[in-house]
């Protein structure tokens, strides 16, 4: 392999690691906001973190200072504290605060950027959508050894923080989202949680800005929870599985993205559209397909269920022969064929009917059954 090609594929590898590494660390805490209804609030802090991001950038002038990060977290934490507010005067619903809040404090931090960094590497666009290609150019060199990409450590780091507070407030967490008022009785300060958990809301969107900016990291931290949830039903499977189809969402938006020579960040989230999509559709408990076979075969049992209460009410009758008759029962039941004889084939495999010729007899099943429905 020559150095050329070497290097392209040196350069591919961390791109796609960036890439893995920012959407787990997003679905991490993604997971809890999906489990407590709150995957809006997420859209709000990626948006509303942008002011502090700017203010600080202005107070130390550079883009990789730690205090961007702290600023973005104590955005965030403002941003949730005044929906909160705003909420609690039970003049305006959550969902009315959260597009009061967060538009306001974006469109500063948009002025802020256009009016003020013009000439600084703070662009509105990269802001607002990111450029995962470009990250890997910005390298942590130590003693002028090059360690690799910045983003990539700084998005590990924000990704083992996420896990490790996960970690040590597992119980915690999981009681607080599903139920605060226990959490509260038992002393684990529900509040205090959720600001927590807020808090990491803010620093990944503000790490992640790199490769998805402050719009398309929704989808990072929303889509995977969101499939997992539609696929699993422990908590600690969901978490885990949130992580993974991140990662299946990175390197397939990336493939996407090399294929189609498009962003990066966008074929990401495309990607996860499409895994969620694909969730929707095909989950075994949730999914469109499980739900429309579950009310197809409720409605062949309550076809089953009418067709045996039919035949029990003639039977003894004048009218016996005559109604009970396979090909008649059209007709007396108003039922397509194709209906009729999709009930009749379900009730002889449940041995609920047999046939005698043209003429359908109840067994004993099938009797109990019709006796036990008009009852």
């Amino acid at each position: 392999m020559t150095g050329d090609l070497w290097q392209l594929v040196v350069a591919d590898l961390e791109t796609l690691a960036i890439a893995v590494v920012t959407a787990v660390a997003c679905a991490v805490p993604g997971a809890f906001l999906v489990l407590r209804r709150m995957a809006l609030v997420s859209d709000a802090i990626s948006h509303a973190i942008l002011p502090g991001i700017v203010v600080a950038f202005f107070v130390t002038g550079s883009l990789t200072s730690p205090w961007l990060v702290m600023a973005a977290a104590a955005t965030g934490v403002l941003t949730v504290a005044l929906i909160e507010a705003l909420n609690r005067t039970r003049l305006v619903a959550e969902d009315a605060a959260i597009g009061l809040v967060f538009p306001a404090l974006f469109s500063v931090g948009v002025i802020l950027v256009s009016r003020y960094a013009g000439d600084a590497h703070l662009d509105a666009d990269v802001v607002l959508l990111g450029e995962l290609a470009f990250a890997r150019f910005d390298r942590w060199t130590l003693a002028g050894v090059d360690l690799g990409p910045k983003a990539l450590w700084s998005m590990g780091a924000i990704l083992i923080v996420n896990l490790a507070l996960v970690a040590a407030l597992a119980k915690e967490l999981k009681l607080a989202t599903v139920d605060p008022a226990l959490a509260a009785v038992l002393g684990f300060a529900p509040g205090v949680l959720h600001y927590v958990l807020m808090g990491a809301v803010s620093v990944t969107a503000v790490g992640a800005f790199n490769a998805a900016g402050s719009i398309l990291v929704v989808a990072l931290m929303i889509a995977p929870p969101a499939s997992a949830y539609l696929l699993v039903s422990r908590w600690g499977s969901m978490l885990w599985l949130s992580a993974g189809l991140a990662a299946l969402g990175a390197v397939t938006g990336y493939a996407l993205a090399v294929a189609l020579d498009v962003s990066i960040a966008g074929a990401m989230a495309v990607a996860a559209g499409l895994i969620f999509a694909l969730s929707f559709l095909l989950s075994p408990d949730r999914g469109l397909v499980a739900q429309a076979r579950r009310r197809r075969a409720q409605r062949l049992d309550l076809a089953v269920r009418m067709l045996v209460v039919h035949l029990v009410h003639h039977v003894g009758t004048d009218r016996e022969e005559d109604e009970n008759r396979r090909s008649t029962l059209s007709d007396h039941l108003q039922w397509r064929e194709s209906a009729v004889r999709r009930a009749v084939r379900a009730a002889e495999e449940r041995r609920l009917v047999e046939r005698a010729g043209d003429q359908l007899r109840l067994t004993a099943a099938g009797r109990t059954l019709a006796e036990g429905a008009v009852v």
